[in-house]
């Protein structure tokens, strides 16, 4: 059988040993260390605009802590993108609030602004006013971010900006992640970069990251015994895994470069073929690190992104279909829903393609022609 192709597999850069060398050399094998710091002050320095940052344990665990410093409680409200991954929506479950789900809009497959005000203007006229908005930046393409901007900044609803897909994505020559009153990144396996299971928390709050180290490291009361005041988490990032994100940061740009040439590997192979569209950025003001190549399959012309998977599968090649949405899961059942069905058509037509920025054009080339070949039987 063919050597299997990923979705989207980790890519170590050579320098990540070194650091990591370090931290055993030091004897630094703890939550805490000069590559936790370190790393820390290169996300800061790369992305700008004054903010800090807190290297936790994963997005989810950012997500998580950003809520809690926001006050959310049980029985609010938290308007969430719909189209997403779970980790998006969970930590408002954690908090034993609401999700307020708020639908897709076609140029970006991101938050639409128009529906994330209809939410906002319901949910206010119900007596129950949104905590926060979290809107997320799919598959790295940024969202609608100033309009979204000026809708929370009118309803005076703080943003958390989900950036796990987007780091070395920008807007308007703003990086993503520096929108937000809070933002999050995650360095799962399957991102840009990796520290194999990690996230970070950014703000330009000095205070609130202060905060989030504290809550991260169990909430320890300043006291020479074990004391505490608050309710804790084990969420600070090992100096080990903060080592490997150090490497990766290094090879980030390169990193995004590969990543584009993915897409438009693709997207000059499908040109012609008006069964397979792949979604463009909208305008100059969009940069996309193109973290994932998603493309739409047009039901009308015969073909089906799931035999498209199929078929891709049998070959040893991995492919995933589109987020479901979150109003469609089982365990958000009853949330309420703000859309039109844009979500749901986007899953339904949907698939991304591997993207790693590992793949070699032979890998490349080999995934093409299988999708070609289906895409001639679907048509012969």
């Amino acid at each position: 059988m063919n050597n299997k192709i990923w979705l989207s597999s980790p890519h170590m850069g050579g320098t990540e040993e070194k650091y990591v060398k370090e931290a055993f050399d030091t004897n630094w094998i703890a939550p805490l260390g000069p590559n936790v710091d370190g790393f820390e002050k290169d996300l800061e320095n790369y992305l700008g605009n004054e903010v800090h940052v807190a290297a936790l344990s994963s997005g989810t665990a950012a997500l998580h802590l950003a809520l809690i410093i926001l006050g959310v409680k049980a029985g609010d409200e938290v308007i969430c993108q719909s189209m997403t991954f779970s980790a998006s929506a969970n930590p408002i479950a954690y908090q034993g609030a609401m999700p307020v789900f708020v639908d897709s809009e076609e140029r970006t497959w991101n938050m639409s602004p128009e529906y994330l005000e209809q939410a906002i203007q319901d949910r206010v006229s119900k007596g129950k006013k949104p905590k926060a908005i979290i809107v997320v930046h799919l598959y790295g393409m940024p969202a609608e971010m100033d309009r979204i901007m000026e809708i929370a900044d009118k309803y005076e609803i703080p943003v958390v900006e989900d950036a796990a897909e987007a780091l070395g994505s920008s807007y308007k020559g703003r990086k993503l992640g520096t929108f937000g009153a809070m933002s999050i990144l995650s360095f799962n396996g399957n991102k840009i970069i990796t520290t194999s299971g990690g996230g970070a928390l950014v703000s330009t709050n000095e205070e609130w990251i202060r905060k989030a180290r504290f809550l991260a490291t169990q909430a320890r009361d300043n006291a020479p015994h074990y004391q505490h005041s608050h309710i804790g988490y084990n969420y600070r990032m090992s100096n080990i895994c903060a080592g490997i994100g150090r490497g990766q940061m290094e090879v980030l740009q390169e990193r995004v470069a590969q990543r584009r040439q993915n897409y438009s590997y693709y997207a000059d192979t499908f040109a012609s073929n008006n069964a397979i569209i792949l979604p463009d950025e909208p305008s100059s003001d969009f940069y996309s690190n193109r973290w994932l190549t998603t493309i739409l399959v047009d039901p009308a012309s015969g073909t089906d992104r799931e035999e498209i998977r199929l078929a891709l599968g049998k070959e040893n090649i991995e492919s995933r279909p589109l987020w479901k949405p979150m109003h469609l899961q089982p365990i958000f059942e009853g949330a309420p829903f703000y859309g039109d069905g844009t979500s749901e058509k986007l899953f339904n037509n949907g698939l991304c393609l591997p993207s790693g920025s590992n793949l070699t054009t032979d890998d490349l080339a080999r995934v093409t022609t299988i999708m070609k070949r289906y895409l001639e039987n679907v048509t012969a």
